[in-house]
């Protein structure tokens, strides 16, 4: 399959501690709320600010199994459900992320949904009612979703235009919570304790970062990510010079173009001194 499933939860060991994530907001209380009532839910914020990091957490620690799929133009609605494949000299049907989250009563998290072709929205529809349904055509099968399962996707509303966008109807399915970057005390700690570096080192990062977001939409599409933060305060960690770090991990992965690097680098030098 073209979709990146990746499946998370309680092993042989027992469960996984759930992994590090700083709540911004209320937002953990409204996953476990949507999960005990059985809403899907939709969230939506910049790039790497902590989306999927957020889901890996809360599956966590609700003891529920993920299944991540990264979408994009070429997935299909077979990607997520499932498909006949040859094994042996005999067809079997083989389940897709989407239908073995539903068998299992697991999480499904659709990052970036907006990137997928339309009748992969279609087939969603059935589960983000009040039926709760995934009916398999191609098998016959009409899976009810047991109580424990529960369907999440995500986008970037600045990467939104007239070709990629969810429909009002499709929106309408789902409770929804807007993630943004996190305050800068708060980005701070979470740089320091994910990189390994001081916060005192981090914060001047932290700072920068701020200033570059504050292009987005000049000559940026998107601003720089935690994510991006976290790389650059790694490679200082591990020596890498300060200027050397900023230029490889929050100015060469924002463009391309040369007149607007340079700009980016004289918005570091004034920024950090």
């Amino acid at each position: 399959m073209d979709a990146r499933d990746t499946a998370v939860g309680a092993g042989a060991a027992g469960p996984a501690a759930p992994p590090y994530y700083a709540p911004a907001g209320n937002e953990v209380a409204l996953f476990e709320h949507a999960w005990r009532n059985r809403l899907p839910l939709l969230l939506k914020g910049p790039t790497g600010c902590g989306k999927t990091r957020f889901v890996a957490h809360m599956a966590a620690r609700l003891g529920r199994p993920l299944h991540t799929v990264s979408c994009h133009d070429d997935l299909t609605a077979a990607d997520l459900t499932g498909r006949y494949l040859l094994k042996g000299g005999d067809t079997v049907w083989v389940d897709g992320p989407l239908t073995r989250a539903v068998r299992e009563g697991a999480v499904c998290y659709l990052d970036e949904v907006v990137e997928a072709r339309k009748d992969v929205t279609v087939v969603l529809h059935p589960l983000t009612d009040d039926r709760r349904i995934l009916p398999l055509e191609r098998t016959g099968e009409v899976l009810e979703a047991p109580a424990e399962f529960m369907l999440v996707v995500s986008y970037n509303p600045g990467y939104q235009n007239i070709l990629k966008a969810l429909k009002p109807s499709t929106r309408q399915r789902f409770v929804a919570i807007e993630f943004g970057f996190p305050q800068p005390d708060a980005e701070t700690a979470i740089v320091a304790r994910e990189s390994g570096l001081p916060a005192e080192r981090v914060a001047p990062l932290v700072r920068l970062g701020n200033a570059l977001r504050a292009l987005k939409g000049q000559d940026l599409e998107e601003g720089v990510s935690t994510r991006l933060l976290v790389y650059c305060a790694a490679l200082i960690r591990s020596g890498v010079p300060r200027d050397e770090a900023i230029l490889a991990a929050m100015i060469e992965p924002l463009t391309d173009d040369p007149e607007v690097r340079k700009a980016l680098l004289r918005v570091a030098e004034l920024t950090l001194g």
